[in-house]
């Protein structure tokens, strides 16, 4: 059970969280987790009709007092997340807590065949907005003030798929993104990374096109992720109780990888 689902654990009170790709998902179930925290909460995302729905479920889901801020915007544009980060200061007064969740994965198969353009896309909306979205909160708030970053990688950024391959890359780009911020940026703000397996969310569809039974019958645990697995995770790695963890990329993969397979 996560601190979404029991008594909420106050630990971030005070503290406010921009959340990316947040209107559904992982990063609709971290959102959730932040709340149930104490944190007060902005999500993005890009298309304005889904994330004020995930707003009224957000706020339905979170107690007395719980507040959260919709920025639509895209992640990959500079001016989009220049206002997000300026709005979520504005509004609430800081930025203590900063999850980039957006991500994209357009290209499938054989790199040899791959359009490049789209691995571009990968590459620029999984990394270097990523990287965007901290020197905003850099420089709006936690380069003086201090914060906590998590970036969503994937396992396939620890391990080649074949089939993800390009969107693999990136999220592997990302995780030496992330040790390269924590030695950077410590010791005022620490920056980690989670590498989740196959979560059942409408963006692993394509991998679970044979049954959720046949996909989830090489994990040890014998089930997929769900967002709340993911969340829980996350709501540690931005608490006190993980003060003195930084440059790590942690996996929830259901002992995926530790089968020595993907």
């Amino acid at each position: 059970m996560t601190a979404a689902n029991t008594e909420p654990n106050k630990n971030l009170t005070g503290r406010v969280a921009l959340v990316t790709g947040a209107s559904r998902g992982i990063g609709k179930a971290i959102a959730a987790e932040l709340l149930a925290r104490g944190a007060r909460v902005t999500i993005t995302a890009r298309k304005p009709e889904p994330l004020a729905e995930a707003v009224r479920d957000l706020l339905a889901g979170a107690g007395e007092g719980a507040e959260v801020l919709a920025v639509a915007g895209n992640a990959g544009d500079g001016d989009s997340r220049r206002d997000a980060v300026a709005q979520t200061v504005e509004k609430f007064g800081s930025l203590d807590i900063l999850v980039n969740n957006t991500g994209i994965n357009p290209v499938y198969g054989s790199l040899m065949d791959a359009d490049l353009d789209g691995v571009k896309k990968i590459f620029d909306t999984n990394v270097v907005a990523t990287l965007g979205f901290v020197q905003e909160a850099f420089h709006a708030w936690m380069g003086e003030h201090g914060g906590a970053v998590v970036n969503l990688a994937s396992v396939a950024g620890l391990r080649s798929t074949g089939v993800i391959a390009a969107y693999g890359a990136s999220k592997a780009a990302l995780i030496r993104l992330t040790e390269e911020l924590a030695w950077q940026l410590g010791p005022s703000i620490r920056v980690n990374a989670v590498a989740p397996g196959v979560v059942k969310t409408k963006f692993a569809e394509a991998l679970v096109a044979e049954g959720e039974e046949k996909a989830a019958s090489v994990y040890p645990m014998k089930r997929l992720g769900t967002p709340e697995d993911v969340a829980s995770l996350v709501g540690f790695l931005v608490s006190d109780e993980s003060s003195w963890i930084t440059g790590e990329t942690i996996r929830v993969d259901g002992g995926l990888l530790a089968t020595g397979g993907l």
